[in-house]
């Protein structure tokens, strides 16, 4: 298990060895700190805790930043903590690059889907709604919510609401380049989030 904290580029195509173009999504992984390690003596679990992202030290809080100088390391904007299957390898201080993926790995990439703020249940589940002719009057509003002796709607009824904005993660994503010096890794297919968005990169759970 290997992981990484990146920042989506933007996508772009590319061709490979066989002269087929290739959609690929372009991501800014690392350098990534590591600012702590987890042992189960401590902590009960072995894990590490890795850094990314420059930051403002006026944008830092005084919790924050003396968690940054306990260990010795520089203040970063952006703090996540994996459970890797070897975690002694790493000590604090350590800079984890692009280089520990390869083209060919399959990867599993995480982040934060774009918002797409109140929306209606035709958009937000694909209802198909009613029915566009003169004679009806509810063209893209929801019909019956289920039950009428209950007198209420239950909870998790398909209903409008907030779109977006959640955690997604595409499994099984292939690694087509790896740019050690840009720091630059280039994924097939398209990842969750905005551009400049957060996005971690692990090692696929799929075989």
């Amino acid at each position: 298990m290997k992981a990484l904290l990146g920042r989506k580029v933007g996508m772009t195509q590319v061709y490979d060895d066989k002269g087929v173009i290739v959609p690929v999504t372009v991501i800014e992984a690392g350098p990534c700190v590591v600012v702590q390690k987890r042992t189960k003596e401590n902590d009960g679990y072995e894990a590490i805790q890795i850094g990314f992202g420059d930051i403002r030290a006026s944008l830092v809080n005084k919790p924050r930043a003396g968690h940054f100088t306990k260990h010795g390391v520089g203040l970063m904007r952006y703090l996540r903590e994996f459970r890797l299957d070897d975690c002694d390898s790493y000590e604090v201080g350590d800079k984890i690059q692009a280089d520990v993926f390869q083209a060919g790995d399959k990867v599993d990439v995480a982040g934060i889907s774009k918002g797409k703020g109140f929306q209606g249940g035709m958009k937000r589940f694909h209802f198909h709604g009613g029915p566009d002719s003169h004679g009806g009057m509810a063209h893209r509003v929801p019909a019956s919510s289920g039950a009428t002796d209950a007198a209420r709607v239950f909870p998790g009824t398909r209903k409008p609401g907030h779109m977006g904005h959640v955690r997604v993660t595409s499994l099984g994503l292939t690694v087509v380049r790896v740019d050690v010096e840009r720091n630059v890794i280039l994924v097939k297919g398209s990842v969750p989030g905005p551009n400049q968005g957060l996005v971690t990169i692990r090692t696929s759970v799929k075989k």
